[in-house]
């Protein structure tokens, strides 16, 4: 945990690789967030493969309710390939249950097309996965770019 004014960061695991050069493969640290203050929690899992719920796993136990949860819902295509750095959107939904989150907002999808899915898939996995979990989608929104969304208190 680190303080950061009337905040604290709690540092958390997430599943990718790195590579910004010829010879350091890997050879950085990729991690999640849980900031803490005064109106609640938020999770940022950065960018992150599912890898079977692990940076999911015991958040609630450890950090309590967490009012918001930001989660990457895009460039997860083709699978064989992308599934141990980029969760799709089932996935998600998944991590979201994991969380205890109240609330979570999709990021990592719609400012360009990254990988073989079309730019708006995300939106229609994203959309079936929470009708096949019975989720309100009220409670999980993929903010477009230039979105903003004021998330109902806890």
């Amino acid at each position: 945990m680190t303080p950061f004014g009337p905040l604290s960061v709690h540092f958390e695991p997430c599943h990718h690789w790195s590579a910004r050069g010829m010879g350091d493969r890997s050879m950085a640290l990729w991690a999640a967030f849980v900031i803490a203050g005064p109106a609640g929690k938020v999770l940022h899992i950065g960018d992150t493969g599912f890898d079977r719920g692990r940076p999911y796993r015991d958040l609630a136990a450890r950090h309590g309710p967490i009012r918001a949860a930001i989660l990457p819902i895009g460039a997860y295509e083709p699978r064989w390939f992308m599934r141990g750095q980029h969760q799709n959107p089932a996935e998600a939904v998944e991590g979201f249950l994991m969380s205890g989150a109240a609330h979570a907002i999709g990021h990592h999808w719609g400012t360009f097309q990254l990988t073989d899915e079309a730019r708006e898939a995300p939106l229609v996995a994203l959309n079936a996965a929470l009708s096949a979990r019975q989720i309100a989608p009220n409670r999980f929104r993929p903010l477009a770019p230039g979105d903003v969304w004021a998330i109902p208190a806890a």
